[in-house]
């Protein structure tokens, strides 16, 4: 696993935060967070999200099933949710803060993704990229009712606005993403910053152009840059390691 963030050519603060992890237990993790408000509270929410989140999930039991597992993902990102939520509510400079969310927990055999806002996961296989995430952004549905196309989503002028985040509500609704995992599957985490600028074929191709992980995530931060570069970039990439496939079916 390896991560990627840049300030981007625009942007004085970086409210962008990645985190990955191979935790003990034999579980990978990887979160993401694109934050928003003004006066720095955007990269106080993403920092509080990755800290809460990254910290309940340190506990979870190797026998863990499935659907323990979810609970516990639901539960860590309801947790950032409300003291994010409570954090502003409490501190003027910091109201209405807030930030997308990725958490990502991969086992030997399956991933599951809990989702909130712009930030997207995509699945890379020898086949084809797919878009596992929904957008939850105005532009979205404004496509999804027919008001736009896709195309012109791409360039919308409010293409950076988001209608469900994290901490900026008391409840949140938050979209759960079950993944089968095979042998090198790849799996990208990425804030709008990259999704905006550099389309998921791009994407694909860069990755595949790349000798590895490290020059992969720098490449496509790096044409997110020379494309403008109008926001925050951070990427997250995730390989499914051939050993870790095997030792699922010598298990099965």
């Amino acid at each position: 696993m390896v991560s990627r963030t840049d300030v981007g050519r625009i942007r004085v603060v970086n409210e962008d935060r990645a985190y990955v992890k191979q935790i003990a237990n034999g579980y990978s993790l990887a979160i993401l967070a694109d934050g928003m408000g003004g006066h720095q509270a955007g990269d106080v929410a993403a920092q509080m999200t990755i800290d809460i989140i990254g910290q309940k999930l340190q506990t979870i039991s190797p026998s863990a099933t499935i659907e323990e597992r979810k609970q516990l993902l639901v539960s860590a990102v309801i947790s950032a949710n409300e003291q994010i939520y409570k954090y502003s509510s409490e501190r003027e400079q910091y109201k209405g803060m807030g930030t997308t969310v990725i958490t990502a927990l991969a086992s030997t055999s399956e991933m599951i993704i809990a989702h909130i806002g712009d930030s997207r996961a995509y699945k890379l296989s020898k086949q084809s990229i797919v878009q596992l995430t929904e957008d939850h952004s105005l532009v979205n549905e404004l496509v999804k009712t027919g008001q736009i196309t896709p195309e012109e989503a791409n360039h919308h002028p409010r293409r950076n606005v988001v209608v469900r985040a994290l901490g900026t509500d008391p409840d949140v609704e938050i979209d759960l993403i079950e993944v089968v995992l095979e042998p090198n599957d790849l799996f990208i985490l990425c804030s709008d910053g990259l999704s905006n600028l550099v389309e998921g074929e791009a994407i694909a191709q860069i990755i595949q152009q790349s000798p590895d992980l490290e020059t992969a995530a720098e490449q496509l931060v790096l044409q997110a840059l020379q494309a403008g570069g109008d926001d925050n970039i951070t990427v997250v990439l995730m390989l499914q390691a051939e050993e870790d496939a095997q030792e699922r079916g010598d298990s099965a």
